[in-house]
């Protein structure tokens, strides 16, 4: 190693690379700094140096937060790379420690939070009561930025709902549970007493959905899109139990899995119709930059959620 490359090397310590990565993802100094347990005056004083010690700017600093220049950017890439090899290396060497402590930061979106990880997560934590679970809603496609960019060491998400996400195709994955979409009308509706329904015929009625970037809102569109058809999609939330309240109410259907559903009872008078499609059965799939990598926590982690899976019929 070159003395000048010695020299930049110890002017850059992993605290401060970590406390940058932090401010990046939450946009905001004073947010960081209270997930750190750190005071916001010595994470700015540790951002200072760290663009002392590279020579340029790296951050935008404004009324609402911080955005990144483009020095930041570059800088953000190799940051979480350094730390997910930390990571990585730590993961390697906790096995030879006593006992197995830690944490295990985990994004999932509202299918796999909302059907399955209630009871799974909980089997986990009573039998590992010292490791800790950070547990992040986000959509699918962000679930996969996350992993990808190493913000969460494990996601669960719907890959085939990525819609061009690039990240997918850079990690690894392995399924975890299933679901089948079906139809929520209000009961008495004209569509309540069907047994199945193509989604062509549920274009007709005004509908109910999740944000627009959720893979049952892209499923929808898709399928509507195949049909020619226009997606009559008049109200969008952001939670199951408000989509149920608003059908329950006449302002339209709405598809939801059938274990959400299930789960839902007693939010609305309604009833559910099986959604006849291909693209209605959907699997949920943990993913990671590689498993084999991962710290010995997450790994434990893995190990307890794969058995779960259910044999496809």
């Amino acid at each position: 190693m070159k003395s000048s490359e010695r020299s930049f090397a110890r002017r850059i310590d992993l605290t401060s690379l970590q406390l940058f990565v932090a401010v990046c993802e939450l946009g905001s100094i004073g947010r960081a700094a209270e997930r750190e347990f750190i005071a916001a005056s010595a994470v700015s004083k540790r951002l200072s140096d760290l663009e002392a010690a590279v020579d340029t700017q790296l951050l935008y600093r404004h009324s609402r937060g911080v955005t990144l220049t483009p020095a930041g950017e570059s800088l953000l890439h190799h940051a979480r790379a350094v730390l997910f090899g930390l990571e990585r290396m730590q993961g390697e060497l906790s096995e030879y420690a006593e006992g197995v402590r830690g944490h295990v930061r985990m994004h999932a979106n509202i299918s796999a939070i909302v059907q399955f990880l209630p009871e799974d997560l909980g089997q986990f934590a009573r039998a590992h009561s010292q490791i800790k679970i950070d547990l992040q809603e986000h959509l699918s496609p962000d679930v996969l930025s996350a992993v990808h960019e190493g913000a969460a060491d494990l996601g669960i998400c719907s890959v085939g709902s990525s819609n061009g996400n690039g990240a997918a195709a850079e990690l690894q994955s392995r399924p975890y549970r299933s679901d089948h979409l079906m139809l929520i009308v209000p009961q008495g509706h004209a569509l309540s007493a069907r047994e199945a329904i193509q989604f062509d015929e549920v274009l007709d009625w005004d509908i109910v959905g999740l944000h627009a970037g959720s893979s049952i809102s892209l499923a929808m569109r898709a399928a509507a899109a195949r049909a020619g058809r226009p997606l009559r999609q008049r109200i969008q939330v952001t939670g199951l139990d408000a989509m149920c309240r608003m059908i329950d109410n006449g302002l339209g259907v709405g598809l939801l899995p059938d274990r959400a559903f299930a789960l839902m009872q007693g939010v609305g008078r309604l009833a559910a119709v099986r959604l006849d499609e291909p693209w209605a059965r959907r699997e949920l799939r943990l993913v990671a930059r590689d498993f084999d990598a991962l710290p010995v926590t997450a790994r434990l982690l893995v190990e307890h959620l794969t058995p779960t899976i259910s044999p496809s019929p």
